[in-house]
Formats: structure tokens, C-alpha cells, sequence
């Protein structure tokens, strides 16, 4: 009778483990989110944007000894994307980067990059970019074309991009995601450093492949006096 006993109580406390697991009718917890639906976005409005950093990257990636890739970013950096949402070939985009905020990971790497080897930060603080025309490529793709100036130099670079469309942030600005990426060859910008291998290959890559993934928000209005 005790072992029967003993296989009813075993028995129920699975029955209630089991029932905590699926949930059955219980309520959630406090704070818990509920499945998030599929997004529709809205078509982006025109205006002033901001790039929001703390939303955004700014990425890099150098080949290191033909065997794979070195990553970093930089940290410290603003912009302004001008949007015409009448014709989007006529918004414009600018944004400048503080070169001394390189990062990938290795204090040592990041203070050699700071050094008249690589980027000489202290000569040249800042990389910026400047657009001067936006190509449509297909239904959903764009180019955007411009200047980019690095250590000095000032070349022209194309960057194929994609647009998330419009959401509402919960303080009712206005935000939309580009993504864009595009490869440019650092001894362009007289940044030299590296040696050749005897058997072919370099041990720092002269290709670096540059991604962007931003995040552009418009304040909401200001409410009028007397509101």
C-alpha cells in the first residue's frame, strides 16, 4: 500500500511539472513578451535623419596572413542622411569618424593601427564621407556614390546599399536601417604597412572590406506652444 501510495504522489508532481513547463491556462510572468508579429513597415518619410550610434556600426576587415580575417570598427562616430522620399537619387548622406576610436579587440593591434604605420591619428584625426549622387539599382537597391577621405586622400567610393523601411520608435521618432557594404585597397589612402611573403601573399591584406549597418532616426515633433 506504501508503494502505491508513493506512485500516486510521483505521479501528480509530474502531472504539475509537466503543466508548469506548457503553460496550459496559467498567466504569464510580469513582464513577459508575447510572440512579436510579422513588422510592416511604413514608407520612410523625408527630412533631416541623424545616424544613431548606439544603434549603428561602422566595420571593417583586413585579410591577416592569407588565412583569415582581422575585424574592428570604429566607435566614435556621427552623421546626417538628408532623405527625399519624393526621389530617393536625390538624398544625400555625410558622416565623420574619429580614427582614434579603432577597435578590434587587442589593445596592442588598435595602438599599433593609431601609429604613423597605419592610420597616424594624430595627424590626421578624423575619416569622413560626403556623397555625391545616389544610384538606383533595381526595385530595391541603391548605390550610394561619394568621397571618402582617409590620412589625407580623398577617393571616390561606391556603396551598394539596402534600406529597412519606417517604424516608430516608443518616443514616436521616426527610424529606418541601411546596410551597405563595399572593398577598397588601403594603399590608396597611403597606408602602406605590411610585407610580402616569399611564396606570394602579403602578411597584412591590402583589400579591406568595409560594412555599414545604421540606424537613422527623425525626432518627433516638437508639440506646438499651448499644447
Amino acid at each position: 500500500m506504501r508503494t502505491y501510495r508513493n506512485a500516486i504522489f510521483a505521479a501528480a508532481l509530474a502531472a504539475l511539472f509537466i503543466t508548469h513547463l506548457v503553460g496550459g491556462a496559467a498567466a504569464p510572468r510580469a513582464g513577459a513578451q508575447s510572440p512579436a508579429a510579422k513588422v510592416t513597415y511604413a514608407p520612410v518619410p523625408g527630412g533631416v535623419y541623424k545616424i544613431d550610434p548606439a544603434h549603428s556600426s561602422i566595420g571593417f576587415a583586413v585579410r591577416h596572413l592569407e588565412i583569415n580575417w582581422v575585424e574592428g570598427r570604429f566607435k566614435d562616430f556621427d552623421g546626417t542622411i538628408r532623405f527625399d522620399d519624393k526621389d530617393v537619387t536625390n538624398s544625400s548622406v555625410e558622416f565623420a569618424a574619429k580614427v582614434e576610436s579603432v577597435d578590434t579587440e587587442v589593445a596592442a593591434r588598435d595602438k599599433h593601427l593609431r601609429s604613423a604605420d597605419f592610420f597616424e591619428v594624430e595627424r590626421y584625426p578624423e575619416m569622413t564621407f560626403r556623397s555625391t549622387r545616389v544610384e538606383r539599382r533595381g526595385k530595391e537597391g541603391y548605390v550610394l556614390h561619394g568621397d571618402l577621405t582617409l590620412k589625407g586622400v580623398t577617393k571616390p567610393v561606391a556603396l551598394p546599399f539596402k534600406m529597412t523601411g519606417a517604424v516608430k520608435d516608443p518616443w514616436g521618432n521616426t527610424r529606418f536601417g541601411v546596410e551597405a557594404q563595399t572593398k577598397i585597397n588601403r594603399r590608396d589612402y597611403g597606408i602602406n604597412y605590411g610585407n610580402a611573403f616569399a611564396g606570394g601573399g602579403l602578411d597584412v591584406g591590402n583589400e579591406v572590406a568595409i560594412s555599414l549597418r545604421l540606424e537613422a532616426m527623425l525626432p518627433a515633433p516638437k508639440p506646438s506652444a499651448g499644447q
